[in-house]
């Protein structure tokens, strides 16, 4: 298993701890569920090497990053978190933010919240606009695939994801990405973070924070309301898996509306949710190209 530096830092009143790799401008990580840090393994280093400095976080209530009992974990406080760590990390330099899933959201957030901050926005997986959300109530497709959004509202979910050794992460992995296996190694890493005490509820907590007005905080509506749906002014890059059993390749249909300094999408074909570690040599190729060009 690949060893990656460590360390910690202060932001938005939480330690976070992160894997990192390199030196030079910032490029912050941002990972999404189920997962962890090690999810830009393959990232890290091909940054490293193109001269970047290549930082990946354990997000809010995935230790060791600090695991606040009561949140927030609404996704408005991810952007927050995310502008924070550009602070802490790169106070006088703006920083590229790669994110996957969650971390996606972390991302738009971070370039609505604080747009100087953000130098490019690179998503995986999560698309930006009205049209994502509303395929909630509107596909069924994308309803049918979203099945254990609605799992995760029940106080029975901690129960069912960590039955049987978390037999239910081996299962929605080989779902959001058919075809493909995270290797044994990385799941059982994985299985080891969803272990430590809090991650489990706070990871479902993203779920039930985000679909439950009554669990949001009211410093935190405004950029809650626009996180998906305002035009972003950053330069923008989104991969997404054909396959991806998670949300649609469908979602992302004119999502380059919202991007008013540019948007390039790139679709691969055989890959799934987890496109970043499926066909790590595709992506990052197209990531760094896009990270060093004007």
């Amino acid at each position: 298993m690949d060893e990656f530096e460590t360390g910690s830092v202060r932001a938005n009143g939480l330690q976070f701890h992160y894997l990192e790799a390199g030196s030079g401008p910032l490029v912050l990580c941002l990972h999404g569920f189920p997962d962890h840090a090690r999810s830009f393994r393959y990232q890290l280093p091909a940054l490293a090497k193109a001269g970047f400095r290549a930082v990946a976080p354990y997000l809010r209530g995935y230790a060791p990053t600090d695991v606040p009992p009561e949140g927030p974990y609404q996704s408005a406080v991810l952007a927050h978190d995310a502008v924070a760590l550009i602070d802490a990390l790169s106070p006088r330099e703006p920083a590229a933010v790669f994110g996957h899933d969650w971390g996606a959201f972390a991302a738009y957030g971070a370039a609505i919240l604080a747009p100087q901050r953000v130098r490019k926005l690179v998503t995986a997986a999560v698309p930006h606009g009205p049209q994502f959300m509303q395929a909630f109530v509107t596909s069924y497709e994308q309803m049918r695939r979203s099945w254990y959004v609605f799992l995760f509202q029940l106080p029975t979910a901690e129960g069912s994801v960590s039955h049987n050794d978390f037999e239910f992460l081996d299962k929605l992995w080989r779902d959001w990405s058919p075809g493909w296996i995270l290797p044994a190694d990385e799941m059982r890493s994985l299985k080891v973070t969803f272990r430590k005490p809090g991650v489990l509820a706070a990871a479902l907590s993203y779920y039930r924070h985000m679909f439950n007005p009554a669990l949001q905080r009211a410093e935190l509506a405004d950029l809650q309301g626009r996180q998906m749906s305002d035009p972003i002014d950053v330069p923008g890059l989104v991969f997404y898996g054909q396959k991806d059993g998670c949300i649609g390749v469908e979602t992302l249909e004119g999502m380059e509306a919202g991007f008013r300094k540019g948007l390039k999408k790139v679709v691969i074909p055989d890959a799934g949710h987890f496109v970043h570690q499926e066909k790590p040599e595709a992506v990052n190729a197209e990531l760094i190209a896009f990270l060093k060009g004007s």
